[in-house]
């Protein structure tokens, strides 16, 4: 019977190296360690230049492993990109599409805004006021709806200018005498001042009534619908009235024709604002024009 082969690693003669090798490279490294301690402690600036020709050393290799992460990530990333190409051009066209026309919008409203703006600095004008009066009377139960004022021609204020108070237009000057005015208000049968809806720009006509209130008529255009709370204030048509006045609220909802209550109550103001004509509009032939003093 052949014996048996002892297995043992005092019988293997590779097995014998690479126990020496282990030994030596333990030693060696134990060697090293203790030598970088005592030069780190007793020696700092020799431990700090081993240090650095040890980075030296090791650098490339670092940056060649960096590289060759960062080639790893760069694949991925393209591949990945690759994949999704497709769904995310989709997507980008969708969008594309949707804030085209809003862009095309917003430039034409930023266009149509300039345009208007120099429109306006060439045939705007603001009111200026002429003189802070008070209002002697009003006749509030009567056909006809008039004020008074404690100034006249005297003070500056002519036929046509524009009565306002602290929460809306009153109507605008009829007569004139040195030291008093009358005012024709919102709510006579005489009195037409053009107007549109705060909401939308609806042009419209507020017409007196005779009876405190005004009638709100549109212009031009038939079965337009009103709702009670519609706001309405001067256009500044007819260059009378400073465009942005308000002039009434709808009382109850209805189509063409609606009632509305003027915001200034004259039977309960003390003084109103007399204002120089939006657009000075020239006295009719064979009149004598007023001079302002």
């Amino acid at each position: 019977m052949a014996p048996a082969h002892d297995r043992r690693t005092g019988f293997s003669r590779r097995r014998q190296y690479g126990m020496f090798l282990g030994y030596v490279l333990a030693i060696a490294g134990a060697v090293v360690g203790a030598v970088l301690l005592v030069a780190s402690t007793f020696n700092p600036p020799l431990f700090a230049g081993l240090r650095m020709t040890a980075a030296a050393v090791t650098a490339p290799v670092s940056s060649g492993l960096a590289a060759l992460g960062s080639a790893g990530a760069t694949v991925s990333g393209a591949i990945n990109g690759w994949v999704f190409a497709h769904a995310e051009n989709a997507a980008m066209k969708r969008e594309l599409a949707i804030t085209r026309p809003l862009l095309m919008q917003a430039r034409t409203i930023a266009y149509d805004n300039r345009r208007l703006r120099t429109l306006l600095a060439v045939r705007d004008r603001t009111a200026q006021p002429v003189v802070a009066a008070r209002l002697v009377s009003s006749t509030a139960s009567s056909g006809r709806r008039f004020a008074l004022l404690d100034a006249g021609r005297l003070h500056g204020i002519e036929i046509g200018m524009p009565v306002r108070g602290p929460d809306g237009l009153i109507g605008r000057v009829t007569e004139t005498g040195p030291n008093a005015a009358r005012v024709l208000l919102l709510s006579d049968t005489d009195s037409i001042v053009p107007v549109r809806r705060t909401r939308d720009g609806l042009p419209a006509i507020a017409a007196g009534r005779g009876d405190g209130l005004v009638d709100i008529r549109s212009v031009n255009t038939t079965n337009v619908r009103f709702d009670a709370g519609d706001v309405f204030v001067t256009s500044g048509t007819g260059g009378l009235y400073t465009p942005g006045a308000p002039v009434a609220r709808v009382i109850a909802s209805g189509a063409d024709t609606v009632s509305a209550r003027t915001f200034a109550h004259p039977d309960t103001l003390d003084f109103a604002l007399v204002e120089r004509p939006f657009i000075p509009v020239p006295p009719p032939a064979g009149l004598p024009t007023a001079t302002a003093r």
